[in-house]
């Protein structure tokens, strides 16, 4: 098996500028910044008001729902407000904001140390569930959600996404290399819920490094196996991950579950191992800060709730003045127009790049030349999809497939007449799950 999906494009990686540099370890100094919806489904319910003293560790926030997601304090202080504040989507959200004391007194943790053969699935389930993880590969699905399927029995294949296809990002990556055992044992602990589950750890083969070091660490394990796959971007994107290392094909009216699969983001299964093994919730992530307008390119240890300022102040500050600046990676990352937002749980990449090539093109009439539909990893027509978006002829986007669209931006990048393709066929399709709710 090739371990690969028809289609995708090769863009620049980006990762010579941080893959072999160690983590910096950050500790913040200014404010800290929790959105209440950091996460898919209902936002988090506060627990706290302004003047309460609270400790890293401690809950501020609770699920409101199911689909919810607790939210802890990463560092002590004082609570200053529960207000609105912006975040990287360009909304602004209920948000709790506290003032760090920059002591970091944390709350004590419990920590598991049942074998795996002895833990049950409500005590994973329910750590999980209590440390507030969701899936940071961008997503930011509450796991414990997506570790509860009704077909417990068909789930046969936990992978975890260690692709990290976006250029520039390498925080997924410096994770393996300097703590490859609790991301193996985070796979582990899920596959302890999954009797009939075999796991997969796939991997580009642009990270050889990574790729020998899990494969030395799992040697002779027969429920674990380490996939090398072609780089293509958008490798990591989940259907064409799951087609890619088991031949199954899912739509956008599925969930990967109906395939018989899990996937995990590798910062997901780190965080599993601590919320089930340490007891401890998520309060920090990897986060790449990059680009060519970035002073030291590097991947940073931070709490979450640190301002994206003092983060980039942290990688040595702008070289020059940034023509355009991204949360997350170049393909599908959100640009933003200031530095003073919150990294949340999601939060995988800040760049700053010193050109904006987006803006310097102008548009031109659609050629025909086919090259969006050859590279469309979902198999639609693009060109055809953005045309009746532009119409805005909803039924014949239906029609024609729109909603199997990923938003990766592929059909975008080899467009020859520049058309911004994604963009118009994002739209539509918000409006068409927008409707669908009504």
């Amino acid at each position: 098996m090739k371990h690969t999906f028809k289609g995708g494009i090769h863009p620049y990686e980006g990762k010579e500028l941080t893959m072999d540099k160690d983590v910096i370890e950050y500790l913040p100094k200014g404010d800290m910044v929790y959105p209440l919806s950091q996460h898919i489904g209902a936002p988090a319910k506060p627990l706290v008001k302004k003047g309460d003293h609270v400790l890293a560790g401690q809950l501020i926030a609770e699920a409101a729902g199911f689909v919810s997601a607790n939210i802890h304090a990463s560092v002590s202080g004082t609570v200053k407000a529960v207000e609105q504040r912006l975040v990287s989507s360009g909304s602004k959200v209920n948000s709790i904001i506290i003032e760090n004391d920059n002591q970091y007194e944390t709350i004590e943790f419990t920590p598991n140390k049942k074998p795996l053969n002895e833990l049950t699935r409500e005590e994973v389930i329910e750590a999980v569930k209590a440390a507030g993880i969701v899936g940071m590969g961008g997503a930011g699905f509450p796991t414990h959600v997506k570790l509860s399927p009704k077909n417990i029995d068909q789930i046969d294949r936990i992978i975890i996404n260690a692709s990290e296809c976006e250029p520039y990002l390498t925080s997924d990556y410096r994770r393996i290399i300097d703590e490859a055992d609790k991301v193996i044992e985070g796979l582990r602990i899920v596959l302890a819920i999954f009797p009939g589950a075999k796991g997969i750890i796939a991997v580009e083969d642009n990270k050889p490094e990574a790729i020998r070091l899990l494969r030395e660490k799992l040697a002779g394990d027969t429920d674990i196996s380490v996939n090398s796959m072609p780089t293509k971007y958008p490798e990591g994107a989940e259907r064409q991950l799951i087609y890619a290392n088991t031949g199954r094909y899912i739509n956008s009216k599925m969930l990967p579950a109906d395939a018989g699969c899990i996937v995990h983001n590798v910062d997901t299964a780190y965080a599993i191992c601590e919320a089930v093994r340490e007891g401890r919730p998520l309060m920090e992530r990897l986060v790449t800060v990059s680009g060519d307008a970035i002073k030291n390119p590097c991947n940073i240890r931070m709490k979450i709730g640190t301002n994206y300022g003092e983060l980039i102040e942290c990688a040595g500050g702008f070289e020059g003045t940034p023509a355009k600046l991204i949360a997350g990676g170049p393909m599908m990352g959100k640009a933003i127009y200031t530095t003073d937002i919150p990294a949340t749980k999601s939060s995988s990449a800040i760049l700053a790049l010193s050109e904006d090539a987006v803006a310097e093109m102008e548009p031109s009439a659609c050629i025909r030349c086919g090259r969006c539909v050859s590279v469309c990893p979902g198999r639609v027509m693009p060109n055809k999809l953005a045309t009746m978006a532009n119409r805005n002829d909803i039924d014949g986007f239906i029609k024609n497939n729109g909603m199997e669209c990923c938003e990766c931006g592929c059909c975008s990048y080899v467009c020859p007449a520049r058309r911004h393709l994604t963009q118009m066929i994002a739209g539509t399709r918000k409006l068409v799950l927008a409707n669908r709710k009504k």
